[in-house]
């Protein structure tokens, strides 16, 4: 099949992937209180168990942007999903904590090229003022993989299936998407069209305000360190409630319903109201929601959580198609890559942390914490917007 240039074909390629490699990052919420149980392990335990994962996607974020810049975002990409698919094959025959502290490593090696280099290519396809809707539709993508494979993975448990199965059902379909990455989209590299003779080369990593893109970066913190600590252990608090194991191990789909309509719609909020008022307001929410679920009884709480997820997954649309806002195109690649890193970097220590305050204080106060948390994205919008309004200035 002949690769097809286009923008459509791009971002639908990059949708694609995007699900495929969230569902396989995500799926492990679900696995957490399956794994604990089969291994015998305590929240700080399950907690390491998803910051591997995170520890190596901060680790190659960056350097698969700066990499890309050479052997273009479609090559490294196909790589990164085969070593993911590769990585689920070997959990499903994992045996031992250490075994899937390994797999889930390489698995986060595999995924650390997708969120930078599917951006870019997005950014690329789509100059105008469409970025955003269409990076948008691209976040919303990975929320329907982290509630397919989250659906599937506690569906295959309530039927009576062992956790090896789904596991190694993922690594199957992410070889597949891997040879649809390489036969449908043309090497970038290639593809790109030449820049203009009379333009300056791009030095450094070509970001025109510093003092916007370290603002993004903080609000991205705040909102990942209470998205990964939430989800980490949410199925736990809906446990300690008295939902059954099963329907406990369904909370994070539920989350992610709703994350689908909030990733999806925020992105068009943003360009109707706003950035700053979009986040503000979507933070706000996500920790007002937050600390109302840990009041809330069981069942109350347990049908609450679609509708907390659409502000808890619904940020990171506005802040992802602010980027390109900050940064000159030439060095998307790497700029995404540093932001997705710092955000990981996030992900490594806040399971890890909220897990060692379950373990002390009880998982209600851990999640307690993150509510908390959510607040400080507030005084982060108000160092952003006289970024973006000389950004606007600049551009006139």
């Amino acid at each position: 099949m002949k690769p097809v240039p286009g923008k459509r074909r791009v971002l639908g390629v990059c949708c694609t992937t995007h699900t495929l490699h969230d569902g396989l990052s995500d799926v492990s919420y679900v696995l957490l209180p399956v794994l604990a149980q089969a291994f015998g392990l305590s929240l700080a335990q399950a907690g390491l168990i998803r910051s591997a994962h995170r520890m190596a996607m901060a680790a190659f974020q960056m350097p698969a942007g700066i990499v890309a810049e050479r052997f273009g975002e479609r090559n490294l990409l196909a790589f990164g999903t085969v070593c993911a698919g590769l990585a689920f094959l070997a959990l499903g025959m994992a045996g031992s904590f250490v075994a899937v502290l390994v797999a889930l490593f390489i698995a986060g090696f595999g995924s650390a090229f997708q969120h930078p280099l599917c951006s870019t290519l997005i950014s690329h396809a789509y100059l105008d003022k469409s970025r955003r809707s269409a990076l948008g539709t691209y976040n919303f993508a990975g929320d329907v993989g982290k509630f397919a494979f989250g659906g599937i993975a506690s569906l295959l448990f309530v039927a009576g299936f062992s956790w090896h199965v789904p596991v190694t059902l993922f690594g199957v379909l992410a070889l597949a998407c891997a040879a649809a990455v390489m036969l449908l989209v043309v090497n970038s590299r290639k593809s790109r069209p030449p820049a203009h003779k009379s333009a300056p080369p791009v030095a450094g990593w070509g970001i025109r305000n510093r003092r916007g893109f370290a603002s993004l970066c903080l609000i991205h913190v705040v909102d990942n360190a209470t998205r990964t600590g939430f989800l980490t252990f949410v199925a736990f608090l809906m446990m300690a409630k008295g939902i059954p194991e099963d329907w406990a191990a369904a909370a994070v789909p539920l989350v992610l319903v709703g994350g689908m309509a909030g990733k999806l719609a925020c992105g068009l909020l943003a360009e109707r109201i706003g950035i700053i008022r979009t986040a503000a307001t979507t933070e706000t929410a996500t920790a007002i929601g937050i600390l109302v679920l840990v009041a809330l009884p069981g069942t109350a709480a347990y049908l609450l959580l679609p509708f907390l997820g659409v502000a808890l997954n619904g940020t990171s649309s506005v802040l992802y198609g602010t980027i390109g806002d900050l940064v000159d195109k030439e060095r998307l690649s790497r700029a995404f890559g540093l932001f997705y890193t710092i955000g990981s970097a996030t992900g490594i220590a806040a399971p890890f942390a909220y897990g060692v305050i379950g373990d002390h204080l009880g998982v209600s106060n851990a999640i307690t914490v993150t509510g908390a948390v959510a607040f400080l994205a507030l005084p982060a919008c108000l160092l952003l917007k006289p970024a973006l309004a000389e950004n606007r200035i600049a551009e006139a």
